[in-house]
C-alpha cells in the first residue's frame, strides 16, 4: 500500500474506545440493587457557590453490599449533600449520622429491573450510533482518498480494516450490554 494513501486507524480506534468508555460510565451509574460508589458520580452538590461532584465534598465508601456512606468533610455541607441526593432521582433515602450520610440501597422490584434493562439498551444503542459515526468518518476519508487517486485494491483493504474495527467495537458493546442486563436482572 502506498503511504500517501492511508487513513489514521489509530484515531478511529481511539474514538471508538472513547464511545465504549462513555458507555461504561453510563452503565456504572445504573443502580443494580448493589451498592457502588460510582452510582453517585452524576450527583452534583451546590457547594461554595458552584456545582461540585459529591466525591469532592466528602469520602464515599461502600462498607456493605447494600450500603454507601459519605463522610462529609465540612459539617455545613451535610444538608446540601443530603438535598442533592434526594433530588438526584436515584430513589435512595439518605440517613444522617452526624457528618456521615448513609445510603441504604433498597432491593429492586421486577418492574424496575426491566425498566433499567431498557435504559441500558438505550445507552448501548447510542454508543453503537457513535461507533457508526466514526466508521462513516473513516469511510468518507477513504472516499476522498479514492477520488485523489487511491487504487481499488488499497481502497478495499482500508475499507475492510475500518469495518473490522467497527465490528469489534459493536461486539464489545453488545457483550457489555449483555453483562449489564444480566447484572440488573440478578436477584
Amino acid at each position: 500500500m502506498a503511504d500517501e494513501y492511508e487513513i489514521d486507524l489509530d484515531d478511529l480506534q481511539r474514538r471508538m474506545d472513547g464511545a465504549m468508555g462513555s458507555l461504561k460510565v453510563e452503565f456504572a451509574s445504573l443502580r443494580t440493587g448493589r451498592a457502588s460508589a460510582s452510582m453517585l458520580e452524576p450527583v452534583m452538590v451546590e457547594a461554595y457557590g458552584q456545582r461540585t461532584p459529591i466525591n469532592q465534598v466528602g469520602t464515599v465508601n461502600v462498607p456493605e453490599p447494600r450500603m454507601v456512606t459519605i463522610n462529609v468533610w465540612d459539617k455545613s455541607m451535610v444538608g446540601a449533600v443530603e438535598k442533592a441526593i434526594r433530588n438526584s432521582g436515584l430513589g435512595i433515602n439518605p440517613q444522617l449520622n452526624g457528618t456521615i450520610i448513609m445510603l441504604p440501597i433498597p432491593e429492586l422490584n421486577e418492574e424496575r429491573r426491566r425498566d433499567l434493562t431498557k435504559v441500558a439498551a438505550q445507552y448501548a444503542e447510542s454508543a453503537r450510533v457513535s461507533i457508526r459515526n466514526v466508521r462513516r468518518d473513516g469511510m468518507d476519508q477513504l472516499k476522498k482518498l479514492k477520488n485523489d487517486g487511491m487504487s481499488e485494491d488499497d481502497h478495499r483493504v482500508w475499507t475492510d480494516e475500518v469495518q473490522e474495527l467497527t465490528d469489534a467495537a459493536i461486539a464489545g458493546i453488545d457483550k457489555a450490554l449483555e453483562g449489564k442486563q444480566e447484572e440488573i436482572m440478578q436477584v
